[in-house]
């Protein structure tokens, strides 16, 4: 490709990813795994879909597998919503052998605010555990503000660690009652966990809220039949609620690891999206 641009590898690998976001290798890697998703999904094997991807062994395309969609490759189902990896430049694979290029694709300038505060939300809350992960247990664990809730049904709040666990643990339950499965159990908490489970509900949280987009579901009505008694809730109040709650966390996780470590004051910022979105671009 690149000697058919007439530029140098070095110069069209640069130039490629400065466009799209994503260097080549990324790029196809992931389209790879998309298509992976669909041929899984249509009942070939595990063994034909990880050679035909590229991969040397079944062992290693099943751990890329499950690292991209947060599930081994025996789980995948006809969900095309499951299909599609985040991508910020809109690249997919759309079957059975070609590309689809999103109208408008989710993370470049000109984004609408929904967008905007989705991706903000996501790649902030990562900063803010990578910063965790630098706490002795001792801090990530202290009781800061002694029975304090954010949202009363979810229990106490009063450590760095309950208020990032919860904060993932958000959209791991909303996500549960939209595709209507069971409510995860209970976990460890540990910053380690809490990364791996963060990385997993990324991509089925930016599936599900692209394919609500895409039919123009905001306003469809989920009965959830876990709450006791069943309750309903207007999709675009779901999505709105977990970014609500989620902001108030992350200013508290923010304010208390800025008391740890004064000077992370100007690394970590005030999690603004203005500056998120300038940084980004």
């Amino acid at each position: 490709m690149a000697a058919d641009a007439y530029v140098s590898p070095f110069h069209f690998t640069r130039q490629f990813s400065r466009g799209t976001g994503e260097s080549p290798v990324a790029l196809k890697r992931r389209v790879l795994l998309e298509r992976a998703a669909w041929e899984l999904s249509t009942g070939e094997s595990v063994t034909e879909v990880a050679f035909a991807a590229g991969y040397d062994s079944v062992e290693g395309f099943s751990r890329a597998f499950s690292r991209a969609f947060g599930h081994p490759p025996s789980a995948t189902t006809r969900d095309r919503r499951r299909r599609w990896l985040s991508a910020g430049n809109g690249i997919h694979f759309h079957p059975p052998m070609s590309l689809w290029v999103e109208n408008a694709p989710k993370g470049k300038t000109g984004m609408d605010p929904t967008t905007l505060l989705v991706h903000h939300d996501i790649e902030d809350t990562r900063e803010l555990l990578s910063a965790a992960s630098k706490l002795s247990e001792e801090q990530y664990r202290r009781v800061r503000i002694p029975d304090f809730t954010v949202e009363t049904f979810r229990g106490t709040e009063e450590s760095i660690a309950t208020v990032l666990e919860h904060l993932i643990e958000s959209k791991e339950v909303w996500l549960a009652a939209i595709d209507g499965e069971d409510l995860p159990g209970a976990q460890s908490g540990a910053i380690d966990d809490l990364v791996r489970r963060h990385d997993r509900v990324t991509a089925r949280w930016l599936d599900t809220i692209r394919e609500i987009d895409q039919r123009g579901g905001w306003d469809d009505t989920l009965i959830d039949a876990l709450c006791d008694p069943p309750e309903s809730f207007v999709l675009g109040s779901v999505i709105a609620h977990v970014l609500s709650y989620s902001a108030h966390r992350r200013h508290l996780v923010r304010y208390w690891l800025h008391t740890e470590y004064p000077g992370t004051a100007i690394e970590l910022g005030a999690g603004d999206p203005i500056d998120w979105l300038r940084k980004r671009n």
